[in-house]
């Protein structure tokens, strides 16, 4: 989705965004792009939990979010778009994945490439609100992988 959709769509049904931050340059994006994203059960579990945005750091039109205008700055290597900036709390990395309430604060943001199973177990931890009462160390030693349906394994489907 883009921002402007993922926003309309929040107004009328509020849930989690799920951002993938990215440039068009950056080879782990891609590889996170076709490996980690591309799993039916992660698919699954991003669409149900959150609206997914894939939001190239370095796009060059303004954004209007929480009524602020944030637009691309250009640099001396390049530029990067102030929004990209903002969720990612001036620290410019790529690939990043950022987590934000159904009230568009920030969660958490995370850089850097993320496999398979340990993706799958982000998304589970803020998307089941797990975040709010249980220590990351704890969430990872208790954690169900998903089935191939996005819902973790041995249950009904409901989380």
């Amino acid at each position: 989705m883009t921002w402007e959709d993922a926003l309309k769509k929040q107004e009328k049904a509020p849930r989690k965004l799920f951002i993938d931050v990215y440039t068009e340059w950056c080879s782990w994006c891609k590889k996170m792009e076709a490996s980690t994203f591309n799993q039916d059960q992660v698919a699954k579990y991003i669409n149900e939990h959150y609206y997914p945005i894939r939001f190239d750091a370095e796009y060059k039109n303004p954004i209007e979010f929480k009524n602020t205008t944030y637009s691309y700055v250009k640099t001396f290597k390049g530029g990067y778009h102030e929004l990209a900036a903002y969720i990612l709390q001036g620290k410019l990395s790529y690939p990043s994945i950022v987590f934000l309430d159904e009230e568009l604060n920030l969660i958490q943001s995370i850089p850097g490439f993320q496999n398979n199973e340990d993706f799958e177990m982000i998304i589970n931890f803020f998307g089941g609100d797990h975040h709010k009462t249980t220590p990351w160390r704890k969430f990872t030693r208790s954690y169900v992988p998903c089935d191939k349906m996005g819902h973790p394994a041995g249950s009904s489907g409901k989380n």
